[in-house]
């Protein structure tokens, strides 16, 4: 079978180029297989080695800013930003419906993690962690240096600030626990508009969790 238009610029060789070719058909074709199954590898592929990649080159760092931190790496706005870079927008089967408009963000982070599916089946983890380290390069050096720009609160700020004239506010929905171990439930709203609660140990990292759920509702909303 013949490359899939494009493989050259991927940072693998693809030993069955049947499972990049399957990577890159959205569910949109409508043809019977699609490249869902991959996506859900990829996904699962990426979080271990975003995890690995932060558990080694933050050893002094808690859970919490781990966990930030590659919330922030394996983003819908960092993989589009690969998968464009990648060409995978060009690269990409797509139905009808898609072909005459520009890939959403949501799409193309589809794409890049049913791609890095495919590379882990087609050459192993190490294969994949090549690609990763590759394709994510610049999102890796952030991470490692901690230059990433969530700062979820201040940016749910500013978003509030010049949308509806109003700064958010964070409510306590629930606390639990005794006085050395208390969990605080909060969320954050806009004006009439309530968003998903998020826990924390404290209420002021709960609100940043809170602030960090609201965004992705937004963002959702955006791409829609």
């Amino acid at each position: 079978m013949d490359a899939p238009r494009g493989e050259s610029r991927l940072p693998h060789r693809f030993a069955d180029p049947a499972l990049l070719e399957l990577a890159l058909t959205h569910s949109s074709t409508g043809e019977v297989e699609d490249n869902e199954r991959l996506e859900f590898l990829g996904d699962a592929a990426l979080d271990l080695i975003a995890a690995e990649e932060l558990y080694l080159h933050h050893t002094e760092r808690a859970e919490g800013v781990l966990t930030e931190l590659k919330a922030w790496m394996v983003s819908r706005r960092t993989l589009a930003d690969a998968a464009r870079a990648l060409g995978l927008d060009s690269m990409a089967l797509v139905g009808r419906g898609l072909e005459d408009r520009a890939l959403s963000r949501a799409v193309l982070a589809n794409l890049y993690e049913a791609v890095l599916g495919a590379v882990y089946l087609d050459g192993g983890l190490e294969a994949t962690r090549h690609f990763v380290s590759v394709t994510l390069a610049e999102a890796l050096e952030r991470v490692r240096e901690e230059q990433h720009d969530v700062h979820p609160k201040g940016v749910l700020q500013e978003l509030a600030q010049r949308e509806h004239g109003v700064p958010p506010e964070y409510k306590l929905v629930e606390s639990r626990g005794r006085a050395h171990a208390r969990a605080f439930l909060v969320r954050a709203c806009i004006r009439d508009e309530s968003f998903p609660g998020a826990w924390g140990r404290t209420r002021k990292e709960a609100e940043h969790w809170a602030a960090y759920e609201a965004l992705l509702v937004i963002e959702e909303r955006e791409e829609s």
